[in-house]
């Protein structure tokens, strides 16, 4: 089984946030891999990651990063794979590091997430993913339809709490 998505976090510190991407990722059955590479600590590496990334048959990649943030940039510009942000809370609320990775310039995006947002980013992976795999899109659309489910049961909850004026 060969990964087609790359999870990769500047240190295992990481991990409490980045671990949701790997549950979507699983529970879609994606195949995933997971690394700790630093942009200010490990460059070569992280380059040498970039630059080979597409070869071993990744497709998309997911980059958390805290406080300076440059995990994803870096990444991205030494890939043509789509790569995708991942604010980590740190220091600021994660503002700084969500800072550090919109701000990109022209020719070298990166999608961006909320801070801490790694389960979107798995889910906006796998959509991407999924515009040429009929099987995952199905995975896929049932996810989504389960969304739907927990509101519409919500909504039936809530017409069952009672208040004087409550109209619905």
């Amino acid at each position: 089984m060969n990964p087609s998505v790359s999870i990769i976090m500047g240190s295992t510190s990481d991990l409490p946030v980045m671990e949701k991407a790997c549950k979507f990722l699983d529970e879609m059955q994606v195949p995933f891999e997971v690394n700790a590479l630093s942009a200010h600590r490990t460059p070569d590496a992280v380059e040498e990651f970039a630059h080979g990334a597409q070869e071993r048959g990744i497709k998309v990649i997911i980059a958390g990063a805290g406080m300076a943030a440059a995990l994803p940039g870096v990444i991205a510009a030494s890939t043509v794979l789509p790569v995708i942000g991942v604010p980590i809370k740190g220091m600021l609320d994660g503002l700084d590091a969500m800072l550090s990775i919109i701000q990109m310039p022209p020719g070298i995006p990166v999608a961006t997430v909320g801070v801490n947002g790694a389960q979107n980013a798995a889910i906006l992976a796998v959509e991407m993913l999924a515009l040429s795999d009929k099987e995952l899109a199905t995975r896929l659309a049932s996810y989504k339809n389960g969304l739907r489910a927990k509101i519409e049961k919500a909504n039936k909850d809530l017409a069952e709490v009672k208040y004087n004026f409550k109209t619905n």
